[in-house]
Order: structure tokens, then C-alpha cells, then sequence
């Protein structure tokens, strides 16, 4: 997977000329299964189009700017793959350290922010070079990775210190450790930016961080559906509407989604899924959300509308990421 050919290198350096006014929606689903090491593709009828064969153990993926490249953290072979959304093949791939899970882009996408969880580092690569510039000390077993839309701060997760590391940028400093719940895992970032949230897996909380003053906002949240119990609840995963008004939370064992009032923190729906809800995508248009399963082996699509799922589509061994090129 290592070696690329120039005329894919070629193609690669085309797309990165073309304005993102030309890229359009593809429609087109992608999945990401660490046991079958592959990026599974589903077109808007969730039908299967292609298998595409990554590196071992393919997590977290997100898009450039313009939805013309996908990335994609294969944990076992040390690589984030590259693969152009047009035709559905792997162009290139970035080396990393050892083990990257969760990454994010700077805001002008000119740097990668990389958590290497068996290095326990946060690793800063410059996209340009594809040489790592910076390796930041994090506690074990990074996770999390968030980077603040100025570009100044980036987040990360310590799943075993139970921390958020707060970073400047500019000096790859720690300039802040958060205590938080037992191991954390995600976040996401309300729309208007005031607000951080956590999933910590193993203490069944979402922890909500102030990011002007970088002090926990309250209590922490828990969400319990009906006929479980709090240790049966795993949070990993969320999403957020674009206007802030909801968050979709993955709850892992629990086997559901919660739909939740972002302002009251009131629960509007628990939506059953598949076996271990582990992360959770919306449409553009916020009229569908993805959850990738587990242990079930599946995606399950939930109609935003009605808050009910209509759909489960078996993918792979392992399902990790769900992303939508709409």
C-alpha cells in the first residue's frame, strides 16, 4: 500500500487544482472497518458499489476541504491512506507515528493534528512536506483530536490520564490539563464555538467544556435509556446540527442513539441501533443520520423527522466511521 505510482501521484496533483466550486456531492456513503481493513462505498440507495482495500485497521476518516480526497487512519500499519472520492482508488498515503486513531486539519488544511495512541503523543504533520513538525507529549492512549476554528488551539483526549489536553498551537505547548471522566473519548464543538463536548466511554458522561475560560461547564451529563442500566452505557461518538440545537450521541453498549436538546440537555428521543453505536454522521441536509455498529457488523440509517430508524445495512467486520459526500 506504501508504493504509489506516479500517474496516480499525477492525477492526485490534478485534483488538487480544481476549484472546490466544480466538486460536486457524490451522494456516496463511506465506512470504515478496522477488521476488514476496508472503506466500504454505498451509493444514496445504500447499495454496496465497492470494497475499497486500505491498510490494516482503517478508523477515523474525514474529507479536504472540497470533498475531492478522503482520509483515512489505518492504525495497524502506522499510515493515513488517501483515496480520491472521483474514482474510488487509493492516490497516496501520509506516514505517521505508531498507531493513529483520530485525527483533524488545521482551518486552512495546511496541517494534520494526529493522536498516535501507542506513542501517547499528539503528532503535528505538515501537509506540504508530509514531514511531521511537531510531537507534543499527551497522557496515554490518545484519542480525541479537535482543532479550534482560529487555528490557535487544539484538544486532545487522554483515555487512560482521564484528561483533555489543551494545546497552543503556535508552541505545541500543554498549556492546560482538564480533568474529565474515565476514559474520554470524542468531541465535538457546538456551531457557535462556546462549548466543547466530551464523551468519556467508561463512566457513562458527557462532559461539557467552557473553551473561553477552558473550566467544565456544570455537572456532567448521563443518558440511560429505558431498560438499561448506567454501566451498560458507552459514549463514543456525536454529531451536531448546524443551528446547535440537537446533539446525536452514540451510547455504544446501550445499543442507541440519544437525540438531545443541546440547550437543556433533555433527551427528545432514544433511538434504537445496532449492537455497540459506535460513531454518528449526519446528511448535509440533516434529514438522515448513520451510525456505525460495532458488533453488529452494520450502519443503521435513523429519519431525522420522525426520530425512528428505517434502515440497517450490513457492511463489514467492525464498522468504526461513517462519512457522507453530500
Amino acid at each position: 500500500m506504501r508504493g504509489i505510482v506516479a500517474s496516480a501521484l499525477g492525477a492526485l496533483c490534478l485534483l488538487a487544482t480544481v476549484p472546490s466550486a466544480f466538486a460536486a456531492g457524490t451522494g456516496l456513503i463511506f465506512v470504515s472497518n478496522e477488521k476488514s481493513h476496508e472503506v466500504v462505498v454505498l451509493n444514496a440507495d445504500y447499495e454496496i458499489v465497492k470494497r475499497i482495500e486500505t491498510s490494516r485497521r482503517p478508523r477515523d476518516m474525514h474529507f479536504n476541504s472540497d470533498k475531492t480526497l478522503l482520509y483515512v487512519a489505518c492504525g495497524d500499519d502506522d499510515v493515513i491512506d488517501i483515496i480520491d472520492v472521483a474514482s474510488l482508488e487509493i492516490v497516496d498515503n501520509i506516514l505517521t507515528g505508531p498507531s493513529p486513531e483520530v485525527f483533524a486539519f488545521s482551518p486552512d488544511q495546511k496541517q494534520l493534528f494526529v493522536s498516535n495512541e501507542e506513542d501517547s503523543r499528539l503528532e503535528v504533520i505538515d501537509m506540504e512536506s508530509r514531514i511531521s513538525v511537531m510531537d507534543i507529549p499527551t497522557g496515554a492512549e490518545p484519542e480525541g483530536v479537535l482543532v479550534m476554528p482560529d487555528g490557535k488551539t487544539a484538544y486532545v483526549t487522554s483515555e487512560v490520564a482521564d484528561m483533555v489536553h489543551v494545546v497552543d498551537v503556535a508552541t505545541g505547548a500543554v498549556t492546560k490539563n482538564i480533568l474529565v471522566g474515565t476514559r474520554p473519548r470524542r468531541f465535538i464543538l457546538t456551531p457557535d464555538g462556546s462549548e466543547l463536548w466530551v464523551s468519556c466511554e467508561l463512566s457513562s458522561e458527557i462532559y461539557i467544556i467552557d473553551t473561553a475560560t477552558n473550566e467544565i461547564k456544570g455537572d456532567s451529563l448521563i443518558f440511560v435509556p429505558p431498560g438499561f442500566r448506567e454501566e451498560d452505557v458507552t459514549p463514543v461518538g456525536m454529531a451536531v446540527t448546524k443551528d446547535g440545537s440537537k446533539v446525536l450521541l452514540s451510547l455504544g453498549r446501550a445499543n442507541h442513539i440519544a437525540i438531545i436538546d443541546a440547550k437543556s440537555h433533555d433527551v427528545l428521543k432514544y433511538v434504537l441501533v445496532g449492537k455497540r453505536a459506535w460513531s454518528v454522521d449526519l446528511s448535509s441536509d440533516e434529514s438522515r443520520a448513520y451510525v456505525a455498529n460495532g458488533l453488529s457488523d452494520d450502519i443503521t440509517v435513523v429519519d431525522m423527522a420522525s426520530m425512528t430508524p428505517i434502515q440497517s445495512i450490513p457492511v463489514g467486520r467492525v464498522p468504526h466511521s461513517v462519512v457522507i459526500d453530500d
